[in-house]
């Protein structure tokens, strides 16, 4: 029976940290089914003993990179002060690039954590939880504008953030992982356009279209 302490130590923390990080690149570098304890050991510089001290498995690892990938995303894609707070369109024009960004360090990853969804429930929670973030701050984004006026009132804002979500979601995976071509600004430009124009954000909010 392996006993764990409640309360790591330094070296310990940093141990695990090791172990996390050599786990990230052997998946994303080969793939979840081609990579072995040993081949996380060896890069990490530790005993096939010293694994197992804080993981149970392969797949437990491959669980705790998978769920610090999700707040890797989330982190990376707020936008904070990248965008004035009083001008919406540039704030979802900066979200949008957040996110496809986001989503270009990540992608490897997150499809693994797709295709393990198929086969644990956990993996399928994860992803829900990844996109439940970004559903959410949509939502309540939405929700704001319709407030003050700036947004058709008609949408629901919930349902509005999962398609316009899966617009972006999609369109990241399409362009990163299968290779169709773009510019940068140019995705951000059109993804943000029709992010607009579908919520019907008037140019009260500070948008003019370009050529108006």
């Amino acid at each position: 029976m392996i006993v764990r302490s409640s309360v790591p130590t330094s070296r310990g923390r940093r141990t695990r940290a090791a172990l996390l990080q050599a786990g990230r690149e052997a998946f994303e570098e080969h793939g979840y089914d081609a990579v072995r304890i040993d081949d996380v050991c060896g890069r990490a510089r530790v005993s096939h003993g010293t694994f197992y001290t804080y993981f149970d498995s392969k797949e437990a690892l491959f669980g705790e990179v998978a769920a610090a990938v999700v707040g890797e995303m989330f982190a990376a894609s707020v936008v904070g002060a990248a965008a004035d707070p009083d001008d919406p369109y540039a704030r979802i024009e900066a979200a949008n690039r957040l996110y496809l960004r986001a989503w270009a360090a990540n992608s490897r990853l997150v499809r693994m954590v797709e295709q393990a969804a198929t086969s644990e429930e956990r993996f399928g929670r994860l992803l829900l939880e990844l996109r439940e973030v970004f559903v959410r701050r949509g939502a309540e984004g939405l929700k704001r504008l319709q407030e003050q006026g700036l947004a058709d009132p008609e949408l629901d804002p919930r349902l509005t953030a999962v398609m316009l979500g899966g617009m972006v979601e999609h369109f990241a995976h399409v362009w990163l992982d299968l290779g169709e071509r773009a510019d940068e600004q140019v995705a951000v430009d059109h993804l943000t356009r029709l992010w607009a124009r579908a919520i019907g954000l008037t140019e009260t909010s500070g948008w003019r279209e370009e050529g108006a």
